[in-house]
């Protein structure tokens, strides 16, 4: 009977503490976890065995002391392989885990200038964004005006229209010289 409170003249019934839901195995099926009754069989060492019954291909999975894998659970019959599992499991993570580590995020990369740059400083800028190229990354120019320099805007197209000239060889623009507020940004991709 569940417990009944009153609040206020309105009857409410507190329902009773269900424990949560249990969560879906995520991997194949294993061992007793199989419930088809013929299974494609591949032994341990890679041979094809052929259709089986269930309860055959477990107890050879078992004589070998290995567990029973469905590899294929969409086939018909259902295509199981004999392997020791935990290490199948652990081949597994270390692959995932080397392609993670190969994988390259590609960053946008930012160089801040002045339109009234030095050669030198311009040299360095240079330099750095050419690093950024080979590395993979995507550079962001941005040439920031400061006061009255904003009513000098072509001295600013210029100097990214000499970045874009300098970088051409390595480097293709992906976005062209914009004005955002009192900053000009350029953005170029490695080829």
């Amino acid at each position: 009977m569940p417990a009944v409170e009153a609040i206020e003249g309105e009857a409410t019934i507190r329902r009773p503490h269900r424990a949560p839901q249990e969560r879906e195995a995520t991997g194949p099926r294993l061992n007793d976890q199989i419930r088809v009754k013929e299974v494609r069989l591949i032994d341990a060492e890679g041979e094809n065995v052929g259709v089986v019954d269930t309860a055959d291909a477990q107890e050879r999975a078992d004589a070998a002391g290995h567990d029973l894998v469905e590899v294929s659970p969409d086939a018909n019959p259902p295509v199981c392989k004999i392997l020791d599992y935990g290490k199948h499991k652990y081949q597994e993570q270390k692959k995932a885990a080397e392609a993670r580590k190969k994988q390259k995020v590609v960053e946008v990369k930012e160089i801040k200038m002045r339109p009234a740059i030095d050669a030198h400083d311009y040299d360095v800028k240079m330099r750095a964004m050419k690093r950024f190229f080979d590395e993979g990354d995507k550079v962001k120019v941005t040439l920031r005006f400061r006061g009255r320099e904003m009513a000098h805007q072509q001295i600013g197209r210029e100097l990214l229209a000499r970045v874009r000239t300098d970088t051409e060889e390595f480097a293709k623009v992906e976005s062209d010289a914009r004005l955002e507020g009192r900053q000009m940004v350029m953005i170029l991709a490695p080829r």
